[in-house]
């Protein structure tokens, strides 16, 4: 049995300097003084981690917007987070489009969190793969810089690339795809999509996986995406780690728990929700095979 937690979306803040309110950041800035501020407070990512510590999974993905906008505090104040969360061995990051707010920064991730989004060979950069027991793990980064008004993400020909070669090399392992955008969105996420979601979906028809996580949308989702010879492939996100209460279309603070075992041709994943409730009390919500 090896079990998986799943977090994303942590949107952790700092008061930007004046100078640092140019362009996009400003924008940003004012979303989460008008609403956002309200929404993402860090004491509920730390009661959840908290619950999901008691629940002592053998690793943790986390997959993205770990900050708001990107500022160097955020990310000095990330890397605390994720230290006290656990070891680079035991936690996986990919980043999200938050992570790279402007262009500015898109070094700025590896700089801080480097060791936590690092493959066993020691290869930097996306995709990335670690193998923990029969589970592979591999990682995508989606996160690019964007103009104002605009949160899509793209991967790219490269990765998709080596993503089908990764997929092809790790075949018979039980193989979990982390991204940070989802592989489907609907028509009013326009701005917020994958703009290459139809090639990473090609390359998961034609190679397969086990399974994919994600995050961006604040909300629980789950759908299934077509795998090799009629196969199909679960695609699930998961909502933010710090949303104080369900928002719009976005749910409250929750995280997700897999526990896979099996073996090649006969897997078996067991898919728990957590959930923060109204009173705060942290709970299963429901929990399904995939």
């Amino acid at each position: 049995m090896f079990v998986l937690a799943h977090l994303s979306d942590l949107h952790l803040a700092s008061r930007p300097r004046l100078a640092e309110l140019i362009g996009k950041r400003g924008l940003g800035f004012i979303n989460w003084q008008r609403k956002r501020k309200y929404i993402h407070r860090p004491e509920i990512a730390d009661a959840i981690v908290r619950d999901l510590k008691g629940l002592a999974p053998d690793h943790i993905a986390m997959t993205g917007d770990l900050v708001n906008l990107s500022l160097d505090d955020e990310y000095r104040r990330a890397r605390a987070w994720l230290d006290a969360l656990g070891p680079p061995h035991d936690v996986t990051v990919v980043p999200g489009n938050h992570d790279v707010y402007v262009r500015a920064v898109v070094p700025s991730p590896a700089a801080h969190w480097g060791d936590y989004m690092r493959g066993d060979d020691g290869r930097e950069g996306f995709p990335f793969v670690r193998r923990r027991g029969d589970v592979a793990l591999i990682a995508l980064s989606t996160a690019i810089p964007t103009g104002p008004f605009m949160a899509t993400g793209r991967l790219g020909e490269r990765q998709l690339a080596e993503l089908a070669d990764t997929l092809d090399r790790t075949r018979g392992l039980f193989r979990i795809v982390m991204i940070h955008h989802p592989p489907l969105s609907p028509a009013k996420r326009y701005l917020r999509r994958l703009t290459d979601a139809a090639g990473l979906r090609r390359v998961l028809a034609e190679h397969g996986a086990e399974l994919l996580v994600h995050g961006h949308d604040h909300r629980r989702a789950l759908v299934w995406l077509d795998g090799p010879d009629g196969s199909k492939i679960p695609a699930a996100g998961v909502p933010s780690v710090s949303a104080r209460a369900p928002h719009g279309d976005e749910d409250g603070a929750g995280y997700t728990i897999f526990r896979i075992d099996g073996g090649k041709g006969a897997w078996r994943c067991e898919m728990i929700a957590r959930q923060r409730g109204e009173d705060g009390t942290i709970s299963e919500a429901g929990r399904q095979l995939l």
